[in-house]
């Protein structure tokens, strides 16, 4: 192995850069999970994230991934045989629907191109014409991590709401929690789902669910079998700072500290700071004269842009070129887009010179791989950024 100097350049959209004080409060001594040292962390870990989600409900917290966390918001709300309308907005819908597949529910999943975010009209129609209410769920990606789409979830409610439909209304925030504004209550969401390892700076480990009072209603009669995801016991013990079995008390501690970090900027700075570096990113891509893959300007992500490589040029192999020259990690084409676009995290713990350095890295890689572009994306980037 050859050491490499200086640091390395992760710019996938997740895992993100942990912060250097989220690193050192992991880096803690273990303590008692059912001692009162643990409890305080506890409470005051729920109360953070309430403000994240921005509700006034129950927040539960599993040692998991994003898939644990869509795996408990399906499995504590439905029972078998359970109809939900999901859409194929990209990789990471697709693989919601398969998880709920597997659990025996019955999915009808629209299609989509994965250049578009959920259209509200469709779920308006959809819900309509289910005039013996058999549907029991609408599932949503709020930002699609591997597209870059982000969808009008206010919208779809709205939707929702207008067709009186009783559905309960299930979103995934994995990438866009604490990186693109997100209202729980506001937009009348039953189950949030996310994890530790996007926008809350942390490694990944644990998953989250937000809950509204319909969906722990749901949650008594579901019949979906589950034990280690059961919401029942978990709030049960959390009201107390507790947890039914051992946590992951080490990325507690980094999440209470990335949760002070968030509140020390301000979650609408953090908002402000996503979008004018995503704004940034975009310009630089049309600079060398590339395609951003989301078609649709007001559903561009804050968190990530995927970049659409031209005709004939491997993305894969751009993103080799650029590891191993400036050690620089570049998001990879999921499912279908494998090896036809890269994907630019600018999401998490991020700034300005962070994002010139990544764009950078992208430049000098497209020259170095011979993709046909245009030079000045890193100068049409510098100039948003630094302009007043």
């Amino acid at each position: 192995m050859i050491y490499r100097s200086g640091r390395h350049f992760l710019q996938i959209p997740g895992p993100t850069n942990v912060p250097e004080r989220v690193l050192r409060a992991v880096s803690q001594a273990t303590i008692d999970h059912r001692g009162p040292e643990f409890s305080r962390l506890a409470l005051e870990i729920f109360d953070g994230l309430r403000q994240v989600f921005k509700t006034a409900g129950t927040v539960v917290i599993f040692p998991s991934s994003g898939t644990g966390a869509w795996e408990a918001s399906l499995a504590n709300t439905l029972s078998p045989g359970d109809k939900v309308l999901m859409f194929d907005t990209g990789y990471f819908a697709a693989l919601w629907r398969e998880v709920a597949l597997k659990l025996g529910l019955d999915v009808d999943f629209v299609s989509g191109d994965w250049r578009h975010g959920v259209d509200p009209a469709v779920v308006e129609v959809r819900l309509a014409e289910d005039r013996e209410m058999k549907i029991k769920a609408v599932a949503v990606v709020h930002n699609e991590t591997s597209t870059g789409v982000t969808s009008q979830i206010h919208e779809v409610r709205k939707a929702i709401d207008r067709t009186g439909h009783p559905a309960l209304l299930l979103v995934d925030t994995i990438s866009s929690l604490a990186s693109i504004d997100y209202r729980h209550d506001e937009w009348g969401v039953d189950v949030s789902v996310c994890c530790s390892q996007k926008g809350l700076m942390l490694p990944p480990g644990l998953g989250l669910n937000a809950v509204s009072a319909k969906a722990l209603e749901a949650a008594q009669s579901a019949r979906l079998p589950r034990s280690y995801w059961d919401w029942r016991a978990m709030i049960r013990d959390n009201q107390k700072g507790l947890f039914p079995y051992t946590p992951a008390t080490n990325l507690l501690y980094g999440l209470r500290e990335s949760l002070r970090m968030l509140f020390e900027e301000g979650l609408d700075r953090v908002f402000r700071r996503h979008l004018r570096h995503a704004e940034a990113t975009r310009r630089a891509v049309r600079a060398w004269g590339l395609e951003i893959f989301c078609l649709n300007p007001e559903e561009y992500s804050p968190a990530l842009t995927t970049v659409v490589m031209p005709k004939g040029q491997d993305a894969d192999a751009l993103r080799k070129l650029v590891l191993e020259r400036f050690d620089l990690s570049l998001g990879t084409g999921l499912g279908k887009l494998k090896g036809k676009v890269f994907r630019i995290g600018h999401l998490g713990d991020f700034n300005d010179l962070m994002l010139a350095g990544t764009l950078c890295g992208v430049e000098m890689g497209l020259s170095l791989a011979s993709v046909p572009f245009s030079k000045g994306g890193v100068a049409a980037a510098l100039d948003f950024l630094s302009s007043p």
